[in-house]
């Protein structure tokens, strides 16, 4: 049948008939909040390209912590800042780098929020690259043993759960084995499965001072024209072990996002990326599009698409506006 016995405005008629068959809801309880932490006292550095976002230390960090915790926000995901770098990316798995202190400092003080780790070498080596280099080529089976290393420490910290971000064939394998030897068997890891070398990485780079001194990282993160090999790399990922997959960017990859949510049973987190979260605040603040709208318009859609968890910088807003 259709019109005129069929009229789907029936169902629009008002707020509380289209809540009654709303079929998708953002809730605070889906959102990750990532933070930067760097080393020092009492600072907090905006970082320019991110407007409300920023490198903080240790003491600022458990500020925001708090904040974080206050506005019901499940967990955080920590991106370190390091003092000094090296070819060898060592402040990512020093027990006392910077994330390991911050991990120890937060759980000590607010022990029941999730504190997930960003497990990767380009924050902390001088060339910015995800792995170890040599001639000018990045190492991956070489890199593996040295994401092991920065994962058991991160757990030996007091992770809640580890996010290789790397791309490295293999890490989640090599970083599931330390973990369980370690005696980390219950923690788990969401591995950066789908990651796409995006232009929308931008203003991230400058918020990590992770940006390549040389190259491009195209040769082992996904060419964006790409939607089968996402799926390879999923279903190799859960083979080895991850417990967690992320889709990242989000925005221009919702159809990622659904075709792995159609295709494999375990959960799913979209990465709301710095250049999506940019666009917004830039919109916004020429006052082009109306920010809460919008914002609360675009995560739904991710949630639409099939993402079960939405790592966001927009959390601390949308929690507001959730609520």
């Amino acid at each position: 049948m259709y019109y005129p016995v069929v009229r789907p405005r029936r169902l629009r008629s008002g707020e509380n008939m289209r809540r009654l068959v709303r079929e998708n809801y953002l809730r605070v309880d889906d959102l990750i909040y990532p933070l930067f932490v760097m080393e020092g006292e009492n600072t907090k550095k905006p970082v320019e390209s991110m407007p409300g976002v920023y490198n903080l230390t240790i003491d600022q960090l458990l500020a925001e912590v708090e904040l974080v915790q206050s506005l019901g926000i499940p967990g955080i995901l920590l991106f370190g800042i390091p003092e000094y770098k090296d070819c060898t990316g060592s402040g990512a798995y020093a027990e006392n780098g910077i994330i390991q202190k911050a991990v120890r400092a937060i759980k000590d003080k607010y022990p029941d929020l999730l504190v997930i780790t960003d497990v990767c070498l380009c924050e902390y080596t001088d060339h910015g690259h995800c792995g170890l280099i040599r001639d000018g080529e990045v190492l991956n089976d070489a890199t593996l043993e040295l994401l092991a290393r920065t994962a058991v420490s991160h757990a030996r910290a007091g992770a809640d759960m580890v996010a290789p971000s790397d791309m490295m064939d293999g890490r989640v394998q090599a970083i599931r084995q330390a973990l369980d030897d370690e005696g980390f068997s219950n923690i788990p890891v969401m591995a950066y499965s789908v990651k796409y070398a995006s232009a929308f990485y931008g203003p991230f780079r400058e918020a990590a001072g992770s940006a390549p001194q040389f190259g491009d990282r195209k040769a082992y993160q996904m060419d964006p024209p790409n939607k089968r090999e996402a799926l390879r790399e999923v279903e190799q990922d859960i083979a080895e072990g991850t417990d967690i997959i992320i889709v990242k960017p989000a925005m221009a990859y919702m159809d990622i996002i659904a075709a792995v949510r159609d295709n494999f049973d375990h959960p799913v987190a979209a990465y709301n990326v710095s250049g999506e979260y940019s666009m917004i605040k830039a919109a916004a603040r020429m006052g082009w599009i109306d920010e809460q709208k919008t914002t609360l318009e675009l995560l739904t859609g991710m949630k639409r698409a099939g993402a079960d968890i939405i790592i966001t910088y927009h959390a601390l807003d949308a929690a507001r506006w959730i609520k």
